[in-house]
């Protein structure tokens, strides 16, 4: 076989497969490059304080460029609605967060859940809430971070049946107290400053996040398998080519096998 890939006509087709492999291989880097040069990287501007009015609103589902964003909000605490939602996580460490209610005052009026800060256990928590809520009244301003509500979880079994474990607005507007057909936001504020008694909650800025073109790759996938398949081509050419002038050599030897062994006879 080695002999039939050295003839004139096999090498010339040998170049031109490399030359065909050379070109889809041009085209599969430059597909890659476009790939890359048009990933999207999602920069949002969620550390400058922008009004809760131009983020979201009530009794709608919260936008992904509402997600993370640092917002200041008016409005006047409910005294009597705070519950502490367990299992939170403050650089790692599971604790307690306080939640208030917020009427709003300075965008479209609704319900709003408010996490005042982080507590290392439940009566500290608990103290924490019960001095919020007995200061509670008049309309303050809330600076922190908008997320969207989290889904309700059920408590284990051996449990207090009304314990939290998310932040779900469908759970707490069961909670709060004479909130019937109100319209509230289907999100939620981690204060920046708590109140006394509770460690901030740690609240970093959401991850930027690249969406490279998979349909680009797909198709520099596509160019890097159509110049293996050239090369393929051009061997299996070769191949069949042998085995054609092997299978018309055979008949011919055979008669010429015979007459030799009736000259010997």
């Amino acid at each position: 076989m080695l002999q039939m890939m050295l003839r004139p006509r096999w090498v010339l087709a040998l170049l031109a497969a490399l030359g065909i492999a050379a070109g889809f291989a041009l085209l599969g880097q430059w597909q890659l490059a476009r790939a890359v040069e048009q990933a999207v990287v999602e920069e949002r501007p969620t550390e400058e304080v922008r009004p809760l009015a131009d983020v979201a609103a009530p009794d709608g589902p919260t936008e992904q460029a509402a997600t993370g964003q640092r917002v200041e909000v008016s409005g006047t605490f409910v005294a009597g609605d705070t519950v502490i939602v367990e299992g939170r996580l403050n650089d790692g460490v599971a604790g307690y967060w306080p939640v208030a209610h917020l009427e709003v005052t300075d965008a479209e009026p609704g319900g709003l859940p408010v996490a005042l800060g982080w507590a290392p256990d439940l009566d500290t928590a608990r103290e924490a809430a019960d001095r919020f809520d007995a200061a509670a009244g008049g309309e303050v301003t809330v600076v922190g971070r908008f997320l969207p509500s989290e889904a309700p979880m059920v408590p284990d079994e051996d449990a207090d049946p009304f314990s939290m474990q998310t932040v779900a607005v469908a759970q707490l507007i069961n909670l709060w107290a004479d909130y019937d057909d109100r319209p509230v936001y289907f999100g939620y504020v981690t204060a920046a400053d708590p109140p006394a008694g509770l460690d901030a909650i740690s609240s970093p800025p959401p991850e930027e996040s690249v969406e490279l073109n998979l349909l680009n790759v797909f198709y520099a996938v596509e160019w890097v398998v159509f110049a293996g398949f050239a090369i393929f081509l051009w061997y299996r050419l070769v191949r069949d080519a042998v085995e054609r002038e092997r299978d018309e050599a055979e008949p011919e030897a055979e008669p010429a096998a015979s007459g030799a062994a009736e000259g010997t006879d």
